[in-house]
């Protein structure tokens, strides 16, 4: 099968399982746990702890991003230590952007909860119903594996998510594209943009992007927010 075609089988498969059989709230716990631990392992520019078929190295560029920033040491750091046997989790039903974040952030600033909801919101039901020369497919899935897998980056856990789903329809190259977009933009190269989903149009590319882009923003936020609201408790 090709690249394409094995994905869709995957979308497939795991839509049959779901209605078969719901995973328990145990197993997904667990399923969260290991995909959470090997987003650590995921090294940005393509190196991995765990094998992986492609290799960016020689096409990494060191990039001055001090031009742009008041504090160039400031960057993205895992939310936790490799190694560490109990690693801190976000649980997302405690804090939700929906029940939480939104009515705060619209308090401190009047509307901009709304322009955000509504950037959010467009972004992530973002679809052509398109998967490369396929048409009419519901890409829902495929989305929200996406979205939860940057959160689940940042130990942001839904207790609704069955974290199997990312593991089955992302496939490495994707993960360490993923983590180099979301975390170390700035060393993302055109290899690695090439290296995943070969046969997909450059438009439902971007889109991965920008769902990206919002994934990340939004789990920022969730930490800010919830920060403030201890605070102002």
């Amino acid at each position: 099968l090709s690249e394409l075609e094995a994905l869709m089988e995957r979308m497939k498969r795991l839509q049959e399982d779901k209605e078969d059989e719901e995973a328990s709230q145990e197993e997904m716990a667990t399923r969260f746990e290991n995909e959470k631990k090997e987003s650590l392992l995921v090294i940005s520019g393509g190196i991995c702890a765990f094998p992986v078929p492609v290799s960016f190295d020689d096409e990494m560029v060191s990039t001055d991003v001090s031009r742009y920033v008041e504090d160039p040491g400031f960057g993205y750091k895992d939310f936790a230590r490799r190694g560490e046997e109990h690693l801190p989790t976000f649980r997302a039903q405690d804090y939700t952007w929906e029940n939480h974040g939104f009515s705060l952030v619209n308090r401190l600033y009047s509307d901009i909860g709304h322009l955000l909801d509504e950037k959010f919101r467009m972004v992530y039901n973002l679809t052509y119903n398109t998967m490369a020369t396929h048409e009419d497919v519901d890409t829902t899935m495929l989305r929200r594996a996406l979205f939860n897998y940057v959160h689940c980056m940042y130990g942001i856990r839904y207790d609704d998510y069955d974290y199997g789903e990312v593991n089955q329809l992302l496939e490495r190259s994707l993960k360490v594209y993923i983590k180099t977009v979301t975390c170390y933009p700035e060393r993302t190269t055109k290899r690695m943009y090439d290296s995943y989903w070969r046969q997909f149009k450059h438009s439902e590319k971007v889109h991965v992007n920008l769902l990206l882009m919002e994934a990340r923003m939004q789990a920022e936020l969730l930490y800010a927010l919830r920060a403030i609201t201890r605070h102002l408790t």
